[in-house]
């Protein structure tokens, strides 16, 4: 079904002009060392991947520095159960990226208050949880928390929904905990090698909760999405839940739908994250984050000013320095633990040198650039050195999920960069 819907919508949708807020006023290239005529390329390979089916709309941020230089919507924010035009204030399901901009900034604050230690063994917090066991010696190994946040611990990528659900039911995120901590498989040593795991940012979640006494999803609004000036980045936890803000419900209008179930509804507001949102109840460590382009570019200039959200009252955002990380943070966060193995490759919560890094494309520094991706079709692309952030946000699984955006990224990451004058 997928393919075809988007050929009937999208001589439509690539004629409709990009709309923007009237609160964000887009900084100029050339005024950033930028040249636009370069940068101007990235319309083509987006509206190339409409053109093929890959995906039904997407929007574009760059940053350069502290400013939005680059900011347009493509094609169309749902086909189904009928056509919506893209808007740059469209609110994504993050999938993945939640990782990094939820679960991520929230535990390094707990780094710096001195509540945690990337060294503190997960057992501390999470009693029961098994080490790692040699095979040959029967050597036991535990797993830390930088194994975590770095994709080191060696467990399992995944656990079943559906198996989740048969044995146990709907959100029930302590069951989840305790299969994670007792009866998923660990593969290797840790800290030896890479193997990419929603289940580290499952279980970076009950840590966090257990620490702060608070829910993920709370704790990371009102500590890291708020003091930003966010407007539109939120989970969205069971709606029967009563603590879940009513301010949610009014930016539902703004989210693309994801994939079409066997029913035949459309996920909207509903993580697309099938353990996210069946054990975990939207609120979750792995998915769950919804944003717009907007709020994200705001988040990669945090991070490019190692932690300082910059007054910024032509983007709609507060009119004061916003501090939520140090300095010290942010490094720590943004370095490859030397103790780890050089196959991981990966920072704390982010992305260096892994096997998955293809979306940095082949011109930014490889050490110097962060990166992530969503499975939905989210990524961000950070690059230290040149201070230029790209935020790409496509539905790729709406109506289903069958679109590709692996070359897309990489792609656009090219012109980017090629496109830095100075």
């Amino acid at each position: 079904m997928g393919k075809r819907i988007y050929g009937l919508c999208v001589a439509v949708a690539l004629s409709l002009a990009p709309r923007v807020d009237a609160q964000v006023k887009v900084a100029k290239p050339e005024e950033n060392g930028m040249d636009p005529e370069r940068l101007v390329r990235v319309d083509a390979v987006i509206d190339d991947a409409i053109r093929a089916g890959d995906i039904p709309g997407a929007v574009l941020s760059v940053v350069r520095r502290n400013e939005i230089v680059y900011l347009k919507a493509y094609g169309n924010k749902s086909v189904v159960p009928e056509t919506e035009p893209m808007t740059v204030e469209t609110m994504f399901d993050l999938a993945s990226l939640s990782k990094c901009v939820g679960t991520t900034l929230s535990f390094m604050q707990l780094v710096e208050g001195g509540f945690v230690r990337l060294t503190d063994p997960v057992k501390r917090y999470i009693p029961g949880f098994k080490p790692w066991v040699d095979p040959e010696t029967g050597e036991e190994v535990d797993i830390i928390l930088r194994d975590l946040l770095t994709h080191a611990s060696g467990l399992s990528d995944y656990y079943d929904a559906d198996l989740f659900v048969r044995r146990f039911g709907t959100n029930l995120p302590d069951s989840l905990m305790r299969v994670i901590a007792t009866e998923v498989e660990r593969h290797f040593r840790p800290g030896s090698d890479f193997l990419y795991s929603c289940l580290n940012f499952i279980t970076l979640q009950h840590i966090l909760e257990k620490v702060t006494g608070e829910r993920l999803c709370d704790y990371a609004e009102q500590h890291v999405f708020a003091p930003l000036g966010l407007k539109h980045t939120c989970y969205f936890p069971l709606k029967e839940d009563l603590r879940t803000p009513e301010r949610h419900l009014d930016l539902l209008p703004l989210v693309a739908p994801t994939e079409v179930q066997a029913d035949g509804t459309v996920l909207k507001g509903a993580v697309h994250d099938p353990l996210a949102r069946l054990a975990n109840g939207g609120n979750s460590g792995n998915a769950g984050v919804f944003s717009d382009a907007v709020d994200l570019s705001r988040i990669c200039m945090m991070v490019m000013n190692q932690g300082s959200a910059l007054k910024d009252k032509k983007l709609g955002f507060p009119e004061e320095n916003t501090r939520i990380l140090s300095r010290a943070a942010v490094r720590l966060m943004t370095t490859i633990p030397p103790k780890n193995a050089p196959s991981v490759g990966r920072a704390l919560g982010w992305d260096v040198k892994s096997e998955h890094s293809g979306l940095r494309g082949d011109l930014f520094n490889p050490e110097t650039t962060l990166m992530h991706t969503g499975y939905t079709g989210t990524s961000l692309v950070i690059d230290l050195d040149t201070h230029t952030a790209i935020v790409l946000l496509t539905n790729r699984v709406h109506p289903t999920d069958d679109g590709s955006v692996s070359r897309l990224r990489a792609l656009i990451s090219n012109i980017v960069a090629g496109s830095i004058l100075y």
